[in-house]
């Protein structure tokens, strides 16, 4: 099977691109990024020899390359995404010509090709804050920020092309995830190299906002999953079920540089809170483990390995950091 993966030098992407090709002799992945400041070569730099891999540098926007790439392949995974909420409040636009115009374009070339499976990769924050339960696939999106109503629009898309053309376009909607090659301007990356340079951490409000944790190898494997065995145009909610508040998590980091006590609290900063941060997002993921997914890794070792990861591989974050990736972002001008 050839496989072109959109955003495929992104954190998540990277990710999926290396299980793919672990998968199986027979898989040949073409990646297509427009290595945007979330984007990087380097992220790919262990399977860049692996001729079953291509590199291809380019917009999902350019409809002429898109329809090219995907003329020549059996599925489509669609990662590409300018992803990170507070850049969206900042400013919409950019959000909206990648992840909604961009995955138009994607889109229609795979119905034009008639490309065998789709799957467009969402997020489980176009539902919204949900106080208590989970959502299910089936819910109403009520998307509260810029980012994630553009991943609504994307969604609301792909439903339409299974409505309208009978072309139908498979969904997850993901649970935050952390682990490798992650950006450090997300809070896990953010913290855990601003603690190993001896910094403090910002904590949006009081830190009582709750997310689901998700290993992204836990995730990429879900992916795959969905791709090969997942009913076409379904839509799969992706969640490991490790639900904690933000304080939560910035404690169970600060304890793994041994920092308890007033210790820990000292290196918090509580900062000004994100302007329509929603509250809760939790959402229910029966259908995705129904076909046979469950996370393999503990929490609590996955958070381990993730700052393992982030000590040996300076080289990667270093000069993200030092361009201003990690500044605080989300001010309303």
């Amino acid at each position: 099977m050839r496989v072109l993966v959109t955003g495929g030098a992104g954190f998540i992407g990277c990710s999926f691109v290396r299980h793919a090709l672990g998968v199986s002799d027979t898989v040949e992945v073409v990646v297509l990024d427009a290595l945007t400041y979330a984007g990087h070569r380097s992220s790919l730099a262990d399977v860049a020899d692996d001729p079953r891999l291509t590199f291809v540098h380019g917009d999902i926007r350019d409809t002429t390359l898109v329809d090219r790439l995907v003329g020549d392949v059996d599925a489509v995974v669609h990662f590409a995404a300018e992803s990170h909420v507070d850049r969206s409040i900042e400013g919409p636009v950019p959000f909206l010509e990648t992840n909604v115009v961009g995955a138009g374009v994607v889109f229609d070339a795979c119905r034009r090709h008639d490309v065998g499976r789709v799957l467009h990769i969402s997020t489980d924050e176009v539902y919204g804050s949900i106080a208590e339960g989970s959502f299910a696939e089936a819910d109403a999106l009520e998307p509260n920020s810029p980012y994630a109503a553009s991943k609504a629009a994307a969604d609301l898309l792909a439903r339409s092309y299974g409505v309208t053309y009978g072309f139908p376009i498979t969904v997850t909607r993901t649970a935050n995830n952390f682990g490798p090659y992650h950006l450090p301007e997300k809070v896990v990356p953010l913290f855990v190299t601003n603690l190993l340079d001896g910094g403090r951490v910002p904590l949006y409000g009081r830190g009582a906002n709750v997310r689901d944790w998700t290993y992204v190898l836990d995730n990429v494997a879900a992916q795959w999953l969905v791709l090969t065995e997942g009913t076409p145009g379904e839509v799969y909610n992706v969640g490991a079920g490790n639900e904690l508040t933000n304080q939560e998590l910035t404690f169970a980091i600060l304890a793994r540089f041994g920092l308890t006590g007033d210790a820990a609290a000292d290196r918090i900063e509580y900062v000004a809170d994100r302007p329509g941060h929603d509250l809760r997002y939790s959402v229910d993921t029966s259908r995705i483990r129904a076909l046979g997914w469950e996370p393999a890794h503990a929490f609590d070792a996955a958070l381990d390995a993730t700052i393992a990861w982030y000590r040996a591989n300076e080289a990667w974050w270093r000069p993200l950091k030092d361009a201003g990736v990690g500044a605080r972002r989300g001010r309303v001008t």
